[in-house]
């Protein structure tokens, strides 16, 4: 199933906001911006990265949260209520189990700092690597129970 692939990349959002993206089968990155959605094509893999379960709450969530594979380069807008518009881009999410950060933290190269390991997730949206992508990947398919 993890195949060979363009590119990979970590989105960060609140576990509600995932969820309604894996119901709805989008990606939404950044708070609805174009840019981050500009920058995955189709085959690109993406992995959700949840530090809080709801976006107005301050209690700390720090797992993975979804992986999913973009199916085509279609970025578009939605009316998400309140006079907002964000964009997004349909993806093809698979069966995954969440599963925590902090036993990955000495093992992922885009953590620069153990300490600090919370500053590489600040932008919302970045690559990764191949070896990254599955490191974290094939424990969330594979994992037995929550």
């Amino acid at each position: 199933m993890l195949v060979e692939s363009n590119r990979y990349w970590i989105g960060v959002a609140s576990r509600d906001h995932v969820m309604n993206a894996v119901q709805g089968g989008f990606a939404q990155l950044c708070h609805g911006k174009q840019e981050p959605l500009k920058r995955m094509h189709t085959g690109d893999w993406i992995i959700y990265y949840s530090p809080k379960v709801k976006f107005k709450d301050s209690a700390r969530y720090q797992k993975f949260t979804a992986i999913g594979r973009v199916i085509d380069d279609v970025i578009f807008q939605f009316e998400s209520g309140n006079n907002f518009f964000p964009f997004r881009r349909n993806i093809d999410y698979i069966s995954c189990k969440e599963i925590p950060i902090q036993p990955f933290i000495p093992q992922l190269s885009f953590i620069k700092s153990a300490k600090y390991w919370g500053y590489s997730f600040r932008l919302g949206h970045f690559e990764i690597s191949e070896k990254d992508f599955k490191l974290i990947a094939e424990r969330m398919i594979n994992e037995k129970g929550d």
